[in-house]
């Protein structure tokens, strides 16, 4: 199970980073006006979302459920953990949306909303790692 861990880790290190990044690619995308950056954009983006963001999240999800499934882990932060891993995912579904925004030229955000945006994971990343490490409840 300890090869499961590892990879749970690793593959969650993976979607964060990317989570991390991808908003910082929208501010940067937002705040360019010239054809050969936005579509420099756009590939990134794409690659960046389709090529590891995503992998990374489904990794994560199955080695997280197939140590849940060999741990049988149970309590309040284990519940708590699965909320926010929830509000992770529908991030990620709402970064493909923006992702198809940009694609079709159709953004309507400031680079400033995208900032303010790239906060978001850190904060749940700190809360998740404060509830498997602390356990509090």
């Amino acid at each position: 199970m300890l090869w499961i861990k590892a990879l749970h880790i690793s593959f969650m290190v993976t979607w964060f980073a990317a989570l991390f990044y991808l908003p910082r690619l929208f501010v940067y995308h937002a705040m360019s006006d010239d054809a050969v950056s936005i579509e420099r954009f756009k590939i990134m983006e794409r690659k960046l979302f389709f090529g590891i963001m995503t992998p990374g999240a489904l990794f994560t999800v199955v080695f997280g459920t197939w140590l849940w499934l060999g741990y049988g882990f149970s309590g309040g932060w284990l519940h708590a953990k699965l909320g926010l891993v929830a509000l992770l995912l529908a991030y990620h579904v709402y970064c493909g949306k923006l992702l198809i925004d940009f694609k079709h030229d159709r953004n309507r955000h400031s680079h400033v909303f995208y900032r303010w945006l790239n906060e978001f994971p850190v904060v749940l990343l700190f809360a998740v790692v404060i509830l498997v490490v602390v356990k509090p409840f």
